[in-house]
């Protein structure tokens, strides 16, 4: 007796293989038969039509906080996601000594804009102190999908070093002998990597960058040592110059180039992969080839290098509840907390318009706020801002942009901008197509998704709550790379699919996952491809304290397992919570 099937599936099992019709058998949690099968089930899922698939592995969201208080994480849920990682670009909540949770917050919420009072009274502070405690707490709880963790290096350093920690000056040797037993002990208890930031643009809401932003190689490699001794995991890096230089802020601190040349010193010596973040960037536009030339070459010495690619622009929303270019004109501020349609109705009078257009900003009383930086950075963004539309177009002509329309009609830009905020009611949103859409295709996207080396993420699932929304990258690798691309080739399924299944699961030690094979884990999706959609984001007020987020679900998951059991089912969640704490099943160290 199976415990489910899928009956008459395309199955493309994540493997890089074509696909092929087939049934799935699936008992206490793992796939037991491929092929025709004819045994009765408990549960039998008609895939007639459908495509089959491992269910998606997410290796960037910044889930740290909210896998505390939420079991649902919807947003990746309904894009099709069965296990996630957590702990990225430096920033994370544990180790945290007691008292400690004030800067962990002042940093997350700086780093990833999740709001401060969501963190502080979501989050049950003092159940844990080190990372393992941290780990067994989550082993506790249970969620929609698997989560998997990493500790990292903004946490530990100020465990370590406390108030040093936001320095420049590198750690003390006797500093760098604890983070390494620290790291050891992380990766023992099941972290699946150690994550570091290393650009100067991720700030903490006081204003300085994430500890560890200058760390030497004397550091990094004192902590790759206690990974390496604690069995092996990843190091995930925000290189130095990977987004470019951001107008205001002082010079990065190395060049994109010798970061890859550092990582691959790293993993050569320790034996660990190192994923790291590459985009197509304003200042270099052709840098992110130089990039994968010098990975295939580190790679060919026996170094293990991993660009962590997106398969669309970086995409930054503005809409007139969320952050937009007039959000600090001291006329908006004092009408900021009026209902949306009182709002709209104060924001159309024309000597509101006129003294809000005429006014300066009005600084945010803290130095990292993204208010002191999404103003000035919208109005630049005209040229790559477009209207979000039904069906949704992430791959727009450049003279689609509010910029290039409001030339069109002879009229300001800041001022077309302001109307096009109150449009819909004030339920307009602006999309600014940032890094990877510089020549204003997805072509970069293309040839990055094609190499060999890379593997694809970056959706920041949990984090930027109120101005970025791409939870649904992994939906978009279907609907856009696979089946609608009309400005330029697509790509094989076969390659998507493998892309954020068996890719980031091998590179995590997460083995048991990211294939369609007998043995392994049952975490499947079974999906409508003709009519998969990623809808437009919406704006809710559901975090703790009433903090706000986007939100963007998709439709056409006509179900996902997880461990066999299933959680949605037609794009609905069942209430199942088989989700738990995923740790390496095998040593990630290489020889």
């Amino acid at each position: 007796m199976f415990d489910t099937v899928i009956k008459g599936g395309h199955v493309v099992d994540g493997t890089g293989a074509s696909g092929g019709t087939a049934d799935i058998g699936v008992r206490d949690g793992v796939i037991v038969e491929i092929g025709a099968i004819a045994g009765p089930a408990r549960r039998v899922i008609d895939a007639d039509g459908a495509l089959v698939t491992p269910g998606w592995v997410d290796a960037h969201t910044h889930y740290d906080g909210q896998v505390t208080w939420d079991d649902k994480l919807e947003g990746s849920a309904a894009n099709g996601v069965t296990t996630v990682v957590m702990g990225n670009c430096g920033v994370g909540f544990a180790p945290v000594p007691p008292g400690g949770a004030k800067s962990l917050i002042d940093l997350m919420e700086g780093v990833e804009d999740i709001p401060g009072t969501a963190l502080f009274e979501g989050m049950p502070w003092g159940e844990w102190e080190t990372f393992p405690e941290y780990l067994e707490f989550l082993d506790r709880r249970s969620w929609s999908m698997d989560v998997s963790g990493q500790i990292a290096h903004g946490a530990l350093r100020f465990y370590v070093m406390g108030e040093r920690a936001i320095l420049k000056e590198g750690a003390t040797e006797d500093d760098a002998a604890r983070m390494a037993m620290i790291a050891e002990q992380a990766v023992r208890a099941g972290a699946v990597g150690f994550s570091t930031s290393r650009i100067i643009g991720h700030k903490s809401m006081s204003g300085y960058s994430v500890p560890g932003t200058y760390a030497p190689e004397q550091e990094l490699a004192a902590i790759a040592r206690g990974m390496k001794a604690g069995g092996g995991a990843v190091l995930q890096a925000i290189p130095a110059n990977s987004i470019g230089q951001i107008d205001g802020m002082e010079p990065e601190h190395a060049t994109l180039l010798s970061e890859i040349e550092l990582f691959a010193r790293l993993s050569r010596t320790n034996g660990l992969p190192v994923v790291f973040s590459t985009f197509q960037i304003n200042d270099a536009p052709t840098l992110w080839r130089d990039v994968l030339a010098a990975v295939s070459l580190e790679n060919g010495r026996g170094a293990r290098l991993a660009p962590m690619v997106a398969p669309r622009a970086g995409t930054v929303l503005t809409t007139l509840k969320g952050y937009h270019h007039f959000m600090r004109r001291p006329t908006y501020m004092r009408l900021a907390g009026l209902p949306l349609d009182r709002l709209v109705r104060e924001l159309h009078r024309n000597e509101v318009k006129a003294a809000i257009l005429a006014e300066r900003d009005t600084p945010h009383p803290q130095p990292g706020a993204m208010e002191n930086l999404l103003p000035g950075l919208f109005r630049q963004a005209l040229p790559l801002t477009f209207r979000m539309t039904d069906p949704l177009d992430y791959e727009p002509t450049l003279d689609q942009s509010l910029a290039a329309l409001a030339q069109r009609a002879s009229r300001d830009p800041i001022e077309y901008l302001y109307d096009f905020l109150l449009e819909d009611d004030g339920a307009a949103v602006g999309i600014f197509l940032g890094a990877n859409y510089i020549d204003g295709n997805l072509d970069a996207c293309r040839e990055m998704l094609l190499d060999p080396n890379t593997v694809t993420g970056l959706s920041d699932a949990g984090a930027h709550v109120n101005f970025i929304c791409d939870m649904t990258i992994p939906t978009f690798n279907l609907t856009h790379w696979v089946r609608d691309r009309s400005r330029g080739e697509r790509l094989p399924i076969e390659l998507m699919v493998a892309k954020c299944t068996s890719t980031p699961a091998r590179l995590f030690g997460l083995t048991d996952r990211g294939s369609l094979r007998v043995g392994q884990r049952a975490d499947i999706n079974v999906i409508d491809l003709e009519n998969l959609k990623i809808e437009v984001p919406t704006m809710h007020h559901d975090l703790p304290a009433g903090g706000s987020r986007f939100l963007q679900p998709s439709t056409g998951y006509l179900a996902t397992l997880v461990n066999g059991v299933q959680t949605r089912e037609r794009d609905t969640d069942t209430g199942a919570r088989p989700g738990r704490v995923a740790r390496p099943v095998h040593q990630t160290v290489f020889a």
